[in-house]
């Protein structure tokens, strides 16, 4: 079967996160991510920055209401939502603050909504605070790595029936996949999948800083504002990618990396669920 989503060449455009207090996250965000436009669309907030943008609406803590892709043109999209009709995975509809019309949602089976769509042009969202437009330290939203229970109902979601790609897996020493990386694209991952034992919902959502410098410029700004590193500096096996992790007022885990794996026509990488898989120059952060 065709790899549909790589062949729409589908990247994260954003994600959508519930907070009981969104506006007090959506300004945690706008200062500490370097996203200082704020924007109200539909009693949600807006933050945006250079290449990046996160929308938050009331909900509870640390849960995903949406992410949404965006994709190369219309004919890409129509081939996505054709083989989401295939599917029978029921596309619907789906109305967006940042996305065009004839965007269009699915849910994956541990309830996410993932969105696809085109991005919408010009700016149609009225700024409330903040500047225009304007240089600041490199860091485009890159990727979203979800917590589930079940691994293989999400691989053969996102890759069986969506199109995407798979990567890398991890495997435990029962042979129970424990981590699956998968791409939309030709970067390593756009989406990723932990097992975790106790919940669905999201592990951690990555900004892509280009170069371990920028990295440095990033944890020095965190250091500015008090805020210390959960984890890292470190180097991932899968996807060789550099990271820091810091964590946000409602508890999400949010990922600075930087040289990310491009992938073009490799088989799926197989690795040991261990520390060294996680982080090749120290401890790793073990969640199942």
């Amino acid at each position: 079967m065709t790899k549909t989503a790589i062949e729409s060449g589908a990247y994260l455009h954003h994600i959508h996160l519930h907070s009981p207090d969104p506006g007090a996250l959506a300004r945690f965000y706008a200062d500490t991510m370097d996203m200082p436009d704020i924007a109200e669309a539909d009693g949600a907030f807006i933050v945006s920055g250079p290449r990046r943008q996160v929308v938050f609406s009331a909900g509870p803590a640390r849960k995903l209401a949406a992410a949404a892709f965006a994709c190369r043109d219309q004919v890409a999209l129509a081939g996505l939502f054709g083989r989401a009709e295939d599917q029978g995975l029921s596309p619907q509809p789906a109305k967006s603050p940042l996305l065009d019309q004839g965007a269009f949602a699915v849910r994956d089976p541990d309830g996410n909504q993932v969105v696809f769509g085109l991005v919408r042009p010009g700016n149609e969202i009225r700024p409330v605070s903040g500047t225009a437009s304007r240089a600041g330290i490199h860091g485009p939203i890159q990727h979203l790595t979800l917590a589930s229970q079940d691994i293989a109902a999400i691989e053969g979601f996102y890759a069986g029936k969506l199109g995407f790609a798979v990567s890398d897996r991890v495997r435990n020493e029962k042979g129970e996949v424990t981590t699956c990386f998968m791409r939309s694209n030709h970067e390593h991952h756009t989406l990723a999948c932990f097992l975790h034992r106790d919940r669905n919902g999201i592990d951690h959502h990555s900004y892509e800083a280009g170069d371990f410098m920028t990295i440095r410029d990033w944890a020095d700004r965190f250091s500015e504002r008090e805020i210390k590193l959960m984890w890292g500096p470190g180097r991932h096996g899968p996807g060789n990618n550099l990271f820091i992790f810091i964590t946000d007022p409602d508890g999400n885990w949010i990922e600075v990396s930087a040289e990310l794996e491009t992938v073009y026509d490799r088989p799926v990488q197989e690795w040991p669920h261990v520390e060294r898989t996680l982080n090749l120059w120290g401890d790793g952060l073990m969640r199942a």
